[in-house]
């Protein structure tokens, strides 16, 4: 059974800097892509970063693009988002999402409906 448990989040002020972990239990971590989703309240869940089954490929979305950046650690079964110049428009719930079929190399995916597992979520709050 998939399991993806993400820490990290908290309350910040506009432009400080957060990091969020999500650890993967259930299955071989680097034989998939993973992203970063967020949800604001009353607003629908976003896309915000993808990253490569390697981690040699990145993608992000404009609203984050140079501010944020994804990696992972396929020794440690963990993906990570380092998160700087923090806005108050990044306040959100942020998910790590995993897809059910095997990745090809180099593949990611920026869909929610890629994904098939997702982790409980850990809220980020940026103060102005």
């Amino acid at each position: 059974q998939v399991q993806l448990v993400e820490s990290g989040g908290g309350l910040v002020q506009a432009g400080g800097s957060l990091s969020l972990s999500c650890v993967a239990s259930g299955r071989t971590f680097s034989r998939y892509a993973m992203g970063w989703f967020r949800q604001a309240p009353g607003k629908e869940r976003e896309f915000v970063a993808a990253i490569s089954r390697s981690g040699g490929t990145t993608y992000y979305a404009d609203s984050v693009k140079g501010r944020f950046t994804i990696s992972r650690d396929n020794a440690k079964n963990t993906l990570y988002l380092q998160m700087y110049s923090l806005k108050p428009d990044d306040t959100a719930v942020y998910y790590c999402a995993a897809p059910a079929a095997l990745s090809l190399s180099g593949a990611y995916y920026y869909r929610a409906a890629d994904y098939d597992y997702w982790g409980q979520g850990t809220q980020v709050t940026v103060s102005s």
